[in-house]
């Protein structure tokens, strides 16, 4: 793979850790990191050995590996902004975050320390989220005199309601890792130093099942969210004809009936 200034990427199996590493500035999105998720982004999603990717923040200036995931965007960058240039920032941003929410692979947000303001939103942007006891999570732009400009008035609202979502971004107020756990804005909370170790166990439990019917999985519960029941039933049914014509449906269904535990799933 590629190398980036500010991400590093590392393999381990089917699984690809993506770590956002600015140590001297908490891991804050500037431009230039988020053009570099973008190219990573389409080239994780292009290798078929990947099935699930895990982001997370690499380690702080002292090499402190659970102080920060992403502490935000980047301030000083966006101190000068004007509107025109504030919404392209905004709109270069979403098509990233649009890639870890949409991208076949399975997404693993890694919350190791801070996730504030576009931290807290890359999350969001993932299938899913961990987080280290010592997390922190907030959308505190409404103090610095702009609004979430990443997703958060969204996504957030979609993640644990509009009433708790108002309150976190109207009062600025951040929320430690066991009252995302409370809200439902992250799946699970585990001692820091073993944060990694269960996103990979995690990532593992997804690889052993069939990675196309989850890639499809993840396409009918995305794109059905917003839909009305009754289209969304019939967009599924459609889905899942297509996966009844696959081989590994005939894989996993011969192994079921034959009663072993061998799988050789290929589709992706």
């Amino acid at each position: 793979m590629a190398e980036y200034n500010n991400l590093k990427i590392e393999k381990d199996g089917a699984t690809a850790v993506l770590s956002i590493a600015r140590p001297n500035a908490l891991n804050a999105l500037n431009s230039e990191t988020i053009g570099e998720l973008n190219s990573a982004l389409s080239e994780i999603e292009a290798d078929d050995s990947v099935k699930v990717l895990i982001v997370t923040g690499g380690p702080d200036k002292k090499d402190n590996p659970y102080k920060s995931f992403v502490a935000g965007a980047d301030i000083k960058e966006m101190y000068d902004f004007t509107a025109p240039e504030a919404r392209a920032f905004g709109m270069r941003a979403a098509e990233p975050f649009f890639k870890l929410m949409n991208m076949r692979q399975v997404t693993i947000a890694a919350v190791n320390g801070f996730a504030l303001g576009g931290g807290c939103e890359i999350a969001m942007a993932c299938d899913i989220r961990l987080a280290s006891d010592n997390a922190i999570f907030g959308q505190p732009e409404v103090g610095l005199g702009i609004i979430p400009g990443f997703g958060g008035t969204q996504r957030l609202a979609r993640l644990v309601g509009m009433g708790r979502a108002k309150e976190m971004i109207f009062t600025a107020s951040n929320i430690d890792a066991e009252e995302a756990y409370r809200i439902g804005l992250v799946n699970h909370v585990y001692p820091k130093e073993e944060l990694m170790a269960e996103a990979k166990k995690l990532a593992e439990k997804i690889e052993r099942n069939a990675s196309y019917a989850v890639s499809v999985a993840k396409a009918a519960i995305n794109n059905g969210y917003d839909m009305d029941i009754k289209n969304a039933v019939e967009m599924e049914a459609n889905l899942f004809g297509v996966v009844n014509d696959t081989h590994d449906k005939k894989e996993g269904m011969g192994a079921f009936i034959e009663g072993r535990k061998e799988k050789n799933f290929t589709d992706f």
